[in-house]
């Protein structure tokens, strides 16, 4: 529709989308600055009687994911690698390093955890419809012996089943929430968020401590602290920042794309067509 006159705005596009976009001298390709990350979830992590219990288990996933080829693929260099999942562009947002790239690693770390053969994962279920990042992502696992199987839900489908706990196994999650980076400790760390599996009480403790410290240096610190422990506890696989990437049509001369910070939608009222 874009390339045909019939839209002047599109979203979300990744992978081919996008690349064709780029293509054409006609239209534009304009990357979001919003605050969206897609990361892997561990549904299982707090049940001892799962794989995925062993934090070596994690360690190997993190380890598996060849990030940037992800972000190349999926998002054509948009999407900065991830190391926590709130994104960096959120106030109090920890700037965290990104887990290396080492599949050697990830088959060791397997083999210690008693699976030197690998492991049948079970479905895979991406957040829709980010298919494009689930696929290279499900492949990077597969080559170190993760085999997962993409299962595909419709999208009210998939956040009904996450909000109620009804994911299993692995599953990639995509969020782009409001606010600041105690909101995405709330909904997705802190042991009694709307979208968390499990916590720590040392981890909910210091939720508590931040969200009643006026100071802003030392409300920084403690979101810090938790963003810290998600890391080293392995709470999560980050994988990349999301940028939403929107094609542009030719018909308009202002699109007002980026005129509100972290905002990825225009106010339409606001965009400019070309004088006819």
């Amino acid at each position: 529709m874009l390339k045909n006159g019939e839209a002047d705005i599109a979203y979300a596009l990744d992978g081919e989308d996008a690349l064709n976009v780029r293509r054409d001298p006609r239209l534009q390709l304009v990357p979001s600055k919003h605050a969206s990350i897609y990361w892997i979830e561990f549904a299982e992590q707090w049940d001892p009687k799962s794989p995925w219990h062993d934090k070596r288990m994690r360690l190997a996933v993190n380890h598996a994911l060849n990030r940037q080829a992800i972000n190349e693929v999926s998002c054509l260099g948009f999407c900065p690698p991830a190391g926590v999942i709130v994104p960096r562009v959120m106030e109090f947002a920890l700037q965290a390093p990104v887990p290396p790239y080492d599949p050697q690693k990830a088959k060791q770390l397997l083999a210690e955890a008693g699976y030197p053969n690998g492991i049948d994962a079970g479905d895979f279920v991406p957040t829709p419809p980010f298919v494009t990042t689930a696929e290279a992502a499900t492949n990077y696992l597969g080559a170190v012996g993760i085999r997962t199987k993409m299962r595909l839900m419709e999208r009210a489908a998939f956040l009904a089943a996450w909000r109620e706990k009804k994911l299993r196994g692995l599953f990639m999650a995509a969020a782009g929430n409001s606010g600041n980076a105690a909101s995405r400790v709330e909904a997705f760390m802190y042991s009694k968020g709307s979208n968390a599996y499990g916590g720590y009480p040392d981890l909910d403790d210091l939720f508590h401590l931040q969200a009643r410290e006026r100071d802003y240096a030392k409300r920084e610190v403690l979101l810090h602290r938790i963003q810290q422990i998600t890391i080293d506890r392995v709470m999560f696989a980050p994988i990349m920042d999301y940028r939403t990437l929107r094609g542009v049509g030719p018909r308009v001369a202002e699109h007002m794309l980026d005129s509100q910070h972290l905002i990825p939608f225009p106010a339409y009222e606001d965009v400019r067509l070309e004088s006819q």
